[in-house]
């Protein structure tokens, strides 16, 4: 087991933690690596109290208000971690239930994407949840870090919707270029998915090129063991992809995540976006 080849699923303190929990547990055993649940703390708290700070104060009396702030912003800390702590623990205990032997937590301070970049050397696969802590009260079908963290990382990062159970059948949006391609390498050098069918499918514009850049990607998979059934589906892809997945009975969908740029995205809409609203499956992502 190689401690630099972790799982890494970031947790926050919403009802579907449960379900990245399942998720992360299923990985690591597939892949026989250390699994680490992360929950990242808002670095500066907001101390709300109902009392009127207004007007002009004296400094003796300013002084005392600061390190009663002080004192408060304190307590609320140390009442944070001692709740995430005893959050992490409920989920460690989930996933030692399900077969994981010696799950890590920890919990840090800071930005998401920042702090998930910064670990990204010994990970292996990331787990997030498809929505998040907001959720709970904006009802948003895609968080809203999705998005940043994908394009901060450079990792495969699984996407898990609620209700997590391990695949049966998995697809692969293939789109012939490079990304989908090392992709498919991938999948065929991990145990991560050794043994489950597996639906190749190439959507998007028709062209010449596709059949054989698809028949490599079969050949690629069926040589490393997988059972591979294989289509090209001419047509807007994101209809394509979508229906498939829930015509077939796909229970994971790996596609290639963000391919361009903020500024592009921005003024025509990303496509991984439109795709992760519209697949309600788990996602892996591929940078």
């Amino acid at each position: 087991m190689n401690i630099e080849n972790k799982v890494l699923a970031c947790v926050d303190r919403s009802h579907f933690a449960g379900t990245i929990a399942d998720a992360a547990a299923w990985a690591a055993a597939r892949m026989d690596a250390p699994l680490e649940f992360l929950h990242i703390l808002d670095r500066h708290p907001e101390i709300g109290t109902g009392e009127d700070h207004s007007g002009a104060i004296g400094f003796d009396a300013q002084e005392h208000l600061l390190q009663e702030l002080s004192d408060k912003d304190a307590a609320k800390t140390k009442e944070m971690r001692e709740e995430g702590r005893l959050f992490l623990n409920r989920l460690r205990e989930r996933a030692i239930a399900a077969g994981v032997p010696a799950p890590d937590t920890r919990q840090r301070y800071g930005h998401l994407e920042e702090s998930l970049a910064e670990q990204e050397n010994g990970v292996r696969l990331f787990i997030l949840g498809r929505r998040g802590e907001s959720a709970e009260t904006t009802q948003r079908d895609l968080g809203r870090n999705v998005e940043s963290v994908v394009r901060a990382l450079h990792k495969p990062i699984l996407t898990v919707t609620e209700n997590f159970r391990p695949p049966q059948c998995f697809m692969i949006a293939f789109d012939g270029g490079e990304v989908t391609k090392r992709g498919v390498e991938m999948v065929a050098n991990s145990p991560l998915l050794k043994g489950i069918p597996c639906h190749l499918l190439m959507a998007g514009k028709a062209d010449q090129d596709n059949p054989k850049k698809i028949d490599l990607a079969r050949v690629t998979l069926e040589k490393a063991g997988f059972s591979v059934e294989m289509q090209i589906q001419p047509g807007d892809a994101e209809t394509v992809i979508a229906n498939a997945v829930r015509d077939k009975g796909i229970d994971l969908l790996i596609m290639g995540a963000f391919n361009h740029s903020p500024l592009r995205s921005l003024l025509f809409g990303s496509r991984t976006t439109d795709l992760l609203r519209a697949a309600t499956v788990p996602t892996l992502l591929l940078r």
